[in-house]
């Protein structure tokens, strides 16, 4: 099984690379500063200051396709098993 893990956030690419940096995040970050994706797919967002944010979610895609949408997130501790119990059962 060949799985990929992105982050998402509408933080710029800078802001982005100082999180990773800072988070030590051992996977890459997609930024969507414009809401083009969020929008597109009714992501659920909520606004914190200034900026919209994108609330945390899991998307399993597979060839393009949304397979499974995992929403709300929690508990977030335990979330990692929960989806790699998923994608173990299914044929993703």
């Amino acid at each position: 099984m060949g799985v990929g893990v992105f982050g998402l956030s509408t933080q710029t690419g800078e802001e982005q690379a100082e999180a990773k940096r800072r988070l030590h995040l051992p996977y890459p970050l997609v930024s969507d500063h414009d809401l083009r994706l969020a929008t597109a797919l009714s992501l659920p967002a909520f606004a914190w200051r200034t900026i919209t944010c994108i609330k945390r979610l899991t998307l399993v895609i597979r060839d393009g396709v949304i397979q499974h949408v995992f929403y709300p997130i929690f508990p977030s501790d335990t979330h990692p098993d929960a989806v790699l119990a998923w994608v173990r059962t299914h044929d993703v």
